[in-house]
């Protein structure tokens, strides 16, 4: 099987737009949370969220105008607005041009959503029955999930496979993984993958606060409404950006002479098959995900140095993934690190997986891991070292990466430093 590098990265998330701005203010401990005010949540149970910094595009702001034409900006949800300036990124760190058709013809994209254009299905029904006016030609190209795909295929010329990944809250992750397989088998030399989500409108907050899924109890203090792992911990906080990864089947990356990034040698799925949204107690179909993804790295968990875990806050949620980690970890001579990036971010869905991932390679490339922020009464565990007050350097050789979604999906990915011998 083919071997599979990263040679381009590219992120919009709460903490701002770009790869360093975000890793900077990340490590720095940084919330992304603050009372929403992308619409007026005053009668709302849930007042809190994790939205994209907007501005004028400079200190990490993003400004659509930077990344697409002023005249399509309303053709495309948010969603799309964010996955193309994180492609746009993506790029422009990779060096990679595709002109050539042979090269072309073995370029895909695969880029996932939980639920694609929420907001403007949501302002084109309410404007369409109160005012009975036309739809807009775009309505229905501008909020498809594969859209994200679609767009950018079009504008970077990947003629290769081209779709979405729609599994909940690892869309991005089964992304990635179902990237990393198609240029393993030697069906793509390069995949642009990762996940988008926007959905922090009235209809996404209300619908994520009715299944009991959002956090109510931090109305006055949002940066504190994101707590995973912490007993106190009541719901997640929704976020929303995008992440995607330039994948390139490595010896295609060296003939170019790609800076190489990283390199992915690990992917497993599993379902729970137990109920719709809540996990499997024992954590079962988590723990099935990380040992199948361990076991198509050919390692086995004590050489695993970090879990960016999926770690939403959510009461059940967290502590499923605590002993699912406790039980896979039970035999290593030392406790796993883990934490939660979620702590700053909130939960971005479908664009989750995609977004750690890009937080995980720059923990390998820096030797420094993330803390989890809010982490005041640690949920019991026995084999984890939960990361707590700042951000840690160590060592990091292999890193799993964990998304789990409504429905019982579950995916883990692993990452390891590329040896450029």
């Amino acid at each position: 099987m083919n071997r599979v590098v990263v040679t381009g990265m590219g992120i919009v998330s709460p903490l701002g737009c770009g790869v360093s701005h975000n890793w900077s203010s990340l490590i720095s401990g940084i919330s992304g949370a603050s009372k929403i005010t992308l619409f007026d949540p005053e009668n709302y149970k849930c007042k809190v969220a994790c939205e994209v910094p907007l501005g004028d595009g400079s200190n990490g702001t993003f400004n659509a105008e930077q990344w697409i034409p002023k005249k399509d900006i309303k053709k495309y949800d948010e969603f799309i607005q964010f996955s193309l300036a994180a492609c746009e990124q993506a790029f422009v760190q990779s060096g990679l041009t595709i002109n050539e058709k042979e090269i072309a013809e073995r370029s895909g994209c695969i880029i996932g959503s939980g639920i694609g254009g929420l907001p403007g299905i949501e302002k084109n029904v309410i404007n369409f029955h109160s005012n009975n006016s036309k739809v807009s030609p775009f309505f229905i190209t501008g909020r498809l999930i594969n859209m994200a795909a679609g767009f950018a295929s079009i504008k970077y010329n990947l003629q290769g496979t081209n779709y979405s990944t729609v599994s909940a809250c690892a869309s991005g992750a089964h992304a990635i993984g179902e990237s990393l397989r198609l240029i393993q088998r030697g069906e793509a030399d390069v995949m642009v993958t990762g996940g988008s989500e926007a959905t922090i409108c009235p209809i996404g907050i209300e619908g994520f606060t009715s299944c009991r899924a959002l956090s109510t109890n931090f109305n006055d203090d949002p940066e504190k409404a994101s707590r995973p792992f912490d007993e106190s911990r009541d719901g997640f906080v929704m976020g929303e950006g995008a992440g995607i990864l330039i994948l390139e089947e490595m010896e295609f990356a060296k003939r170019r002479n790609a800076n190489i990034l990283c390199e992915i040698i690990g992917y497993g799925s599993s379902a729970d098959a137990f109920h719709y949204t809540l996990p499997e107690p024992t954590g079962d179909g988590a723990y099935r995900a990380m040992e199948n993804a361990l076991n198509d790295a050919k390692l086995d968990a004590s050489q695993i140095s970090y879990i960016n875990a999926h770690g939403t806050s959510t009461p059940a949620g967290d502590q499923v993934e605590i002993s699912a980690v406790d039980k896979l970890f039970s035999n290593c001579d030392k406790r796993i690190q883990m934490s939660s990036t979620k702590s700053q971010i909130g939960h971005l869905l479908g664009a989750a997986g995609a977004v750690e991932a890009i937080y995980s390679i720059c923990s390998i490339n820096e030797g420094v891991v993330p803390f989890n922020k809010n982490l005041d009464n640690p949920c019991s565990h026995e084999n984890i070292d939960l990361i707590r007050n700042e951000a840690r350097e160590t060592k990091l050789e292999n890193i799993i990466s964990n998304s789990f979604g409504f429905g019982g999906t579950n995916v883990s990915i692993i990452f390891t430093k590329f040896d450029k011998q």
